[in-house]
């Protein structure tokens, strides 16, 4: 996508300068910052500290990070160090491990003096296929827009609801949840983004809305809690929300809030779509309720950024000081309540047969679910 007048992805090797860069979305939309990531801390830290979110992206930056640690070390005993460093950082995304083990594997039968070299390659084919996964994603997506704007009155657009970013910033490029939603403003369809602000961290607010802007999608930005009013007076067309990781019977775990949204589209008989790169499904969990919920700093609740009328950012607190507070990162959203999972194959049900489907041969080289 792009910032200005360049085109950037989320993360990138800069062959110039030997190092991986990244946007640091800590900033946005206030500032756009690039930050380089040289040793394993970096990337440590910029998974955990969330300089990179989003589960498609989590697993590019780690990839990156096992490519610059085998550039140092190539032996099988410092990769797997460094692999567990990486893997402890966040324990939802299951991409993380998808990219982990795919990075491991790829290396296991290389002599050590040709690994640096395989890892970087590994890396870049890993984002390069996110790219490709996420871009088929909205061509999929598109069809049901599609669908949806041949319903509408002449010149009112297709409204759709989502919820956290689940766009280009959360992955390499195009995004999950708004690869449709560029696809459609790109083929000249008529949409609207209902964006949900998404506390505590304001990831709708900051980043969704920021990257909507920048590419002249038209949009509003909405509290959380008011997508179920929306529903009710029927100005939301269909929700599109990203996830973290996906278990092999169609169970959805995301950014909290999720849920409460897929009740509202539930009751109000409006579709509720996931979309998800295949990395991103679990094949060895179906219960959702077996998914880890990571549970975050209890001060991203007690605080908030923001940007002063003089343009200074800053931190305010929001609650009495000897308020604590509980910060459940995701919740799960049962398939029951998905009417469909969009993926790079094609758009099928949130079920075991649904996934069998269109990813027969990744299941069985996975698991049975």
């Amino acid at each position: 996508m792009r910032v200005g007048e360049q085109h950037y992805r989320s993360i990138w090797f800069d062959a110039d300068e030997e190092v991986v860069k990244v946007i640091d979305q800590r900033w946005l939309p206030h500032a756009f910052r690039i930050e380089a990531l040289r040793t394993l801390e970096d990337f440590a830290t910029a998974i955990r500290d969330m300089w990179v979110r989003g589960a498609p992206l989590i697993g590019a930056t780690a990839a990156w990070g096992l490519a610059s640690e085998a550039a140092r070390d190539a032996s099988d005993a410092h990769l797997e160090q460094a692999a567990d460093m990486l893997l402890a950082t966040r324990p939802t995304a299951v991409n993380l491990r998808w990219a982990v083990e795919r990075m491991l594997a790829a290396l296991r039968d290389v002599p050590q003096q040709q690994r640096p070299e395989a890892a970087r390659r590994e890396a870049q084919a890993i984002c390069d296929a996110d790219v490709e996964m996420n871009a088929a994603i909205g061509e999929h997506g598109l069809k049901l827009i599609r669908e949806l704007a041949a319903t509408r009155p002449a010149g009112e657009p297709v409204r759709i609801l989502t919820h956290c970013n689940a766009g280009w910033l959360a992955t390499v490029d195009w995004g999950t949840a708004t690869a449709p939603i560029y696809k459609a403003h790109d083929a000249g369809l008529d949409v609207m983004v209902w964006v949900d602000e998404t506390r505590p961290r304001n990831q709708g607010a900051h980043l969704t809305a920021w990257e909507l802007a920048g590419h002249g999608v038209e949009h509003r930005l909405i509290v959380d809690n008011a997508g179920g009013h929306l529903m009710q007076q029927g100005m939301v067309d269909m929700v599109i929300v990203g996830t973290d990781r996906t278990t092999a019977c169609g169970d959805v775990a995301n950014k909290i809030g999720t849920y409460l949204k897929a009740l509202a589209a539930h009751d109000n008989g409006v579709p509720f779509y996931v979309a998800l790169p295949s990395p991103t499904i679990d094949w060895t969990l179906c219960d959702g309720r077996d998914i880890p919920i990571e549970e975050r700093d209890a001060d991203e609740v007690r605080k908030v950024w923001g940007r002063l009328e003089d343009g200074k950012v800053v931190q305010a607190q929001i609650c009495p000081d000897a308020t604590p507070a509980a910060n459940p990162a995701f919740d799960v959203t049962p398939a029951r309540l998905v009417t469909g999972l969009i993926t790079e194959r094609g758009v099928c049900p949130a079920t075991r047969e649904g996934l069998r489907t269109l990813f027969a041969d990744m299941q069985e080289v996975q698991g049975n679910g």
